[in-house]
């Protein structure tokens, strides 16, 4: 019988260490892979066709900034009214693309090196905030209640998966210091979007022969192991790609 983690309560995020040392390392990777790119690179497609790395930049801004707002109105932002809808996660992924859209067709037009480095600024910013606040709740979806903890165990699974579409950009593969970490952290913040427990052929949201979870975060994100595009109709993140392509000139 399938099942999924939906039916169980993900294991916390207790410790913040390990959990902000991943988080530290998500943000390091994209500021490194961003150092990469230059007028002409920008233009590179993601792994998601609708966009280009020009494109993430801006989003990955935006989603910074998010992610600072939500903590600030916790346990009742707009995400944590969102997320108490319950509603499936196809309409959660469907609401949050437009919310994306949205902002980033108000994002004030910049370099993507300037989005990067502000991103960078928001993204340390929230890190800082979290150790005081670690056990409170921020949201809930359905019988799951999501600590600041497991949000920020979200945040950091967004860095890494994000690092990895800069990463395919240029040509490269990336796969973070600790996958087991991330994944934990996927599962803490994620509960809308479960890793399989049990399914024909796999093993704990992994294929049957492996013991890597970076995999399993990859697919279950909406990536392809291996370096494959974006699956269609999954959200990719917490965000989610916006179906939006707005030109950046250089």
């Amino acid at each position: 019988m399938e099942r999924t983690h939906s039916s169980d309560v993900p294991p916390p995020l207790s410790e913040p260490v390990p959990v902000l040392a991943a988080y530290d390392d998500g943000v390091t990777a994209i500021c490194q892979f961003a150092a990469r790119f230059g007028p002409d690179t920008w233009n590179a497609q993601t792994p998601c066709p609708e966009w280009r790395a020009a494109d993430l930049a801006g989003h990955l801004r935006c989603v910074a900034d998010d992610f600072n707002e939500y903590l600030d109105d916790a346990p009742v932002s707009r995400y944590a009214r969102l997320m108490a809808t319950g509603a499936h996660p196809d309409t959660l992924a469907r609401k949050l693309a437009r919310q994306n859209a949205a902002e980033l067709a108000t994002l004030a037009d910049a370099p993507p090196a300037e989005h990067i480095a502000a991103f960078e600024a928001s993204a340390r910013t929230y890190a800082a905030r979290l150790a005081a606040v670690w056990d409170l709740p921020h949201h809930q979806y359905r019988d799951t209640v999501v600590t600041v903890a497991g949000m920020a165990g979200a945040a950091c699974a967004e860095w890494h998966l994000h690092a990895w579409d800069l990463a395919r950009a240029l040509g490269h593969d990336y796969r973070p210091h600790d996958p087991a970490e991330v994944l934990a952290c996927w599962r803490a913040g994620m509960p809308h979007l479960p890793v399989p427990v049990a399914r024909s052929g796999w093993r704990g949201g992994l294929p049957a022969r492996s013991t890597d979870p970076w995999p399993a975060v990859l697919a279950v994100s909406g990536r392809l192991p291996g370096g494959g595009r974006i699956v269609t109709g999954r959200a990719p993140v917490l965000a989610g790609f916006a179906r939006l392509r707005r030109p950046w000139k250089g």
